[in-house]
């Protein structure tokens, strides 16, 4: 555990320093872009950038079919058959790369012709927008073969860098922008779609030159059993992704039908808020995941079982540690963020708030069952509990439920897909469930309570100010370690933090 634990930490530490630099980056460079094109094209950009982005959920399940695979083979040890991966990975990508292109190609008809509300003297512009970003799409499809390979020998220094070299490209191209005599709009849509193609090549160079495994020669590698075996379970991934999208997508559609615009008001903003939040336990997440994948490879199913319980653990209390405050403080951070908060705000954001912290609980143990590459029943049953709340929704509203209603129902859905998580990981994995509830569930549940009647108290004793405000976050921050070493962490895993502390402290010594 000890090489895993300091892998993931120095994993997540990259992660985090990228995330760091490129969200100054990227809102630095959003206000330059924003300045430099005007609203009106600002508003242009995206509203074509928005038709192509729903094929994000397509490239997603790709990845994690790639990556599951590659992450495989990287703990069996077994090159010949990443050789085999990559090629397949490659050819399958390419192909759709192909489709994606056909199909934006074709969409680009409909859009421009009653779908897309676009001034007429800035439609030339917006055609050049749309084809920049088609192929942006293209090359970004194209280049998940590379990422996969990075992520399966958990080289997330590298994949950090090459994101921070796409935040200063994207920086650079705003201050062309800047100082262009041409048509801002046009230079920054043709600038834009040069970024993937360069972070492209930059993986590709890197792969080619320090994997061995990263050799592309379908004639000798390629194999239709392993091509069938990955597009099947990345069918299976995209029908998973497919209902989230349609349920998270519609749930719009249902308050505006039901509540109308301040309703979608406040609903943006609870989900801008908590996808913020969300942020940080996912870079945990990402540096963990390949981890799982490998032991179970590598055939160390226990090894496996014990990370993954840790790194729920982990997942829950990162997010916990940020979360907790914001949910207790929701109407002032909002007043404070907002100054004009829109009706139902306050109360959206603390039910998507608690929804998340619930799916921390068991959130690696679909990675856990995704690692077996059996995921068909799972896959099913959680396609059909993730469009349950949309369908139940709808007819609640018919009936008068209240607005928030969803976000009740979604809370629900949460922990049925945790449920069903939990099944299949101990069906296909061996994962006790008292061991679970043991070691996992109760020791969160149980900080998370004494948490909450702590800062309630202090949120009950004061009037609502910013001093409160300081007065809750600074009880927080101390509680919530204390509380997670004593209450929340095994005896094994808190030997791990003093080991990982110590470390850290000897080379800041030496250092």
């Amino acid at each position: 555990m000890s090489d895993f634990s300091n892998r993931i930490v120095k994993n997540t530490g990259w992660l985090y320093a990228k995330m760091g630099i490129t969200m100054f980056i990227s809102l630095y460079a959003t206000r330059l872009i924003l300045n430099a094109l005007g609203a009106e094209d600002f508003g242009i950009y995206n509203v074509v950038g928005g038709a192509i982005a729903m094929l994000g959920f397509l490239n997603a399940s790709l990845a994690s079919a790639t990556q599951r695979f590659m992450s495989y083979a990287e703990g069996e040890g077994d090159y010949e058959k990443k050789k085999s991966i990559f090629n397949v990975s490659v050819l399958l990508h390419i192909v759709v790369a192909g489709i994606v292109f056909l199909l934006l190609f074709l969409a680009g008809v409909i859009f421009f012709h009653g779908v897309l509300n676009i001034p007429q003297n800035r439609i030339l512009a917006s055609y050049f927008v749309y084809a920049s970003l088609v192929f942006s799409t293209v090359f970004t499809v194209t280049t998940v073969p590379y990422e996969a390979l990075l992520n399966s020998h958990q080289n997330m220094r590298y994949y950090s860098i090459v994101g921070i070299l796409e935040a200063f490209l994207k920086l650079a191209i705003a201050f062309v922008c800047v100082y262009t005599t041409s048509d801002k709009l046009i230079v920054y849509a043709i600038l834009m779609a040069a970024v993937p193609l360069i972070t492209l090549s930059v993986m590709r160079v890197y792969c080619h030159r320090n994997y061995e495994e990263c050799v592309l020669s379908l004639n000798r590698y390629f194999s239709r059993v392993l091509a069938k075996e990955m597009a099947s379970f990345a069918g299976w991934s995209f029908l998973n992704s497919m209902a989230s999208m349609f349920t998270m997508q519609g749930m719009s559609i249902l308050l505006n039908m039901f509540g109308g615009v301040i309703v979608n008001a406040a609903h943006a903003v609870a989900n801008q808020l908590a996808g913020q939040l969300m942020v940080f336990s996912n870079n945990m997440l990402k540096a963990l995941n390949p981890v799982l994948v490998i032991s179970k490879g590598a055939g160390r199913n226990d090894q496996m079982l014990e990370v993954a319980s840790t790194g729920n653990k982990l997942s829950f209390l990162i997010y916990t540690f940020f979360a907790i405050p914001f949910v207790i403080e929701t109407p002032y951070i909002l007043d404070f963020w907002l100054k004009d908060t829109p009706e139902w705000a306050i109360l959206f954001v603390r039910l998507v708030l608690i929804r998340q912290m619930i799916s921390q609980l068991t959130v690696t143990l679909d990675t856990c069952v995704n690692a077996t590459g059996n995921i068909r029943k799972m896959t099913m049953i959680s396609t059909f509990i993730w469009i349950s709340p949309l369908i139940i929704g709808y007819f609640l509203y018919k009936e008068e439920f209240p607005i928030y209603t969803i976000y009740v129902l979604l809370i629900i859905m949460v922990i049925f897909r945790g449920l069903n998580s939990l099944y299949f990981c101990h069906v296909q994995c061996g994962l006790g469930i008292r061991d679970y509830l043991k070691d996992t569930f109760i020791p969160c549940i149980v900080q998370t309570l004494l948490l909450f009647v702590c800062l309630l108290t202090i949120y009950f004793s004061f009037e609502m100010s910013f001093m409160r405000l300081l007065y809750v976050m600074a009880v927080s921050m101390l509680l919530h370690p204390v509380l997670s070493f004593f209450v929340t962490l095994s005896r094994k895993e808190k030997l791990m933090v003093t080991g990982m502390i110590d470390g850290l402290l000897r080379k800041f010594i030496k250092g």
